[in-house]
């Protein structure tokens, strides 16, 4: 599903997709950092975003046509150089309207945490099709 768009290019790879909650992990590589040699914000943003993305889609209420990430929020606690990193993303709200995600990003195999990320998603769904002149 993320062949040929971002989550494919950084290599992210979805670990697991079990209810409310997904898991993912990254390669830390040297295209992935900032020029002061330490993984760039975007990277850890791009993977928290996209399991929390992938967990949205899962979780789309009936009739649902897509979402869209409304706000998103990251609080970095510390960084990688090297190694591999994982998210886990929890649904904390689910509405018909949106969705709340919670994600902690941590150097992987390990308790480390290096970012804790909330993102609101909004539900998307197909516009009616109206005839002119009628109101509904």
């Amino acid at each position: 599903m993320s062949d040929g768009s971002l989550p494919g290019l950084i290599g992210m790879e979805i670990l697991e997709i079990n209810g409310t909650w997904v898991r993912s992990r990254l390669e830390v590589r040297r295209e992935l950092l900032a020029p002061i040699g330490y993984l760039h914000a975007a990277t850890v943003v791009a993977l928290a975003d996209t399991t929390a993305g992938y967990g949205a889609w899962a979780n789309m209420p009936e009739g649902a046509s897509g979402f869209t990430t409304l706000e998103l929020k990251t609080n970095f606690l510390g960084t990688a150089r090297e190694g591999s990193i994982a998210c886990e993303a929890n649904l904390m709200h689910g509405g018909r309207s949106t969705q709340v995600w919670d994600a902690v990003v941590t150097i992987a195999g390990s308790e480390k945490k290096i970012a804790l990320f909330r993102c609101t998603q909004m539900i998307l769904y197909p516009h009616e099709k109206r005839t002119p002149g009628v109101h509904s």
